[in-house]
């Protein structure tokens, strides 16, 4: 089925994009951040697809970020010819293919010890020293190892393009207070990274991070000179019980499906299940009326309330945690109102190596 057609016709469970919305808010981000002086590097783990990547550079971003580098090469094979790779890429044959493919973009990727960069010698790409906050995820984790690993990537003769800090776990928490609290806590602690490089004589370009629970409370700090954002575009369940700063964003992304049962009264069988959401942020929200879902298996989830859908009704749902869950999916189907108007391939699905 090719658009356009009546969203109540589109087969489910699928994943919705609502396109104004998504761009109201890649604009609304990129005329904050460019009043701000900051530059903007989105991150495509949210969505995976060259087309909203070419959006988001139309409206200002200077590039984009990757998590895996086949999911650079992914979008690099669309024509996305500024990308950052937050996540250390260290086997013989990553490195073979990084370099390659530093050969026809733009590219710079995140290091935590001195025999990655070693490794990465003669690789026209730029070096980011990737610095721990603490969850001991990846980064060094200490000033000297940040001093040493700056020393050893110009040893290698390799360009250092700056620092990397991504506070992953503070992005959730609830109340913009905590949030502020904790993240200028681990600011003051990337200031003594920073005074150390500096202090050992190694220029830092750039310093890139934060995310969308962040932002503005880097922005406010004034170390972050690029912000990595991601989920902006989208929300979630996840920010949606976040109290935020700086722009309101939309609700952009969704998740169609339909009513295949009513054998119990007070629930209704749905056909989106485990495998129509990501199941590490809780369960989806039902969009309109007073229900809540429920998992029943791969294939279903149950909608429990007083006032429920009919059988083969449609309902729309706000997924839980946004990327994982455009990771299960080939296309998006873009919808304005009640029309489907397109259909955009999930560029990079799958391409975790």
């Amino acid at each position: 089925m090719e658009p356009p057609f009546p969203r109540s016709e589109l087969p489910t469970p699928a994943l919705v994009l609502d396109v104004a919305a998504l761009d109201r808010n890649i604009v609304a981000m990129a005329e904050w951040a460019r009043a701000r002086g900051l530059a903007l590097r989105p991150h495509a783990k949210t969505h995976k697809s060259a087309e909203i990547a070419r959006r988001q550079l139309a409206a200002g971003a200077v590039g984009i970020c990757c998590a895996k580098l086949a999911e650079a090469e992914a979008l690099a094979a669309e024509s996305i010819a500024d990308i950052h790779l937050t996540s250390p890429v260290v086997t013989p044959g990553g490195i073979a293919r990084l370099k390659a493919l530093a050969e026809r973009i733009r590219l710079s990727v995140v290091a935590d010890h001195p025999d990655n960069v070693r490794a990465l010698a003669g690789a026209n790409a730029t070096i980011f020293i990737d610095v721990d906050p603490g969850k001991h995820r990846t980064g060094v984790t200490s000033p000297d190892a940040a001093v040493a690993l700056a020393e050893a990537t110009a040893s290698a003769g390799l360009r250092l393009g700056g620092v990397q800090y991504y506070c992953g776990s503070e992005q959730h928490i609830a109340t913009l207070d905590g949030r502020r609290a904790a993240i200028a806590e681990k600011t003051d602690y990337l200031r003594t990274v920073l005074a150390a490089l500096a202090a050992a004589g190694h220029a830092v370009p750039l310093v890139t991070g934060g995310g969308t629970g962040s932002f503005a409370i880097d922005a406010e700090l004034g170390v972050l000179t690029e912000l990595q954002v991601g989920s902006y575009v989208f929300m979630d369940r996840e920010y949606r019980d976040c109290e935020l700063a700086g722009p309101v964003f939309e609700q952009a992304l969704f998740v169609d499906a339909s009513v295949i049962s009513v054998n119990t009264p007070g629930m209704v069988t749905i056909d989106a299940g485990l495998k129509a959401f990501a199941t590490d942020a809780g369960v989806p929200v039902p969009i309109g009326g007073c229900l809540r879902y429920a998992f029943m298996g791969d294939e279903q989830g149950a909608l429990i309330g007083e006032v429920l859908p009919g059988l083969a009704a449609g309902v729309t749902l706000m997924p839980p945690h946004c990327d994982p869950t455009v990771n299960l999916y080939d296309h998006y189907w873009i919808v304005d109102g009640d029309q489907v108007i397109g259909r955009w391939s999930v560029t990079a699905r799958g391409c975790s190596t």
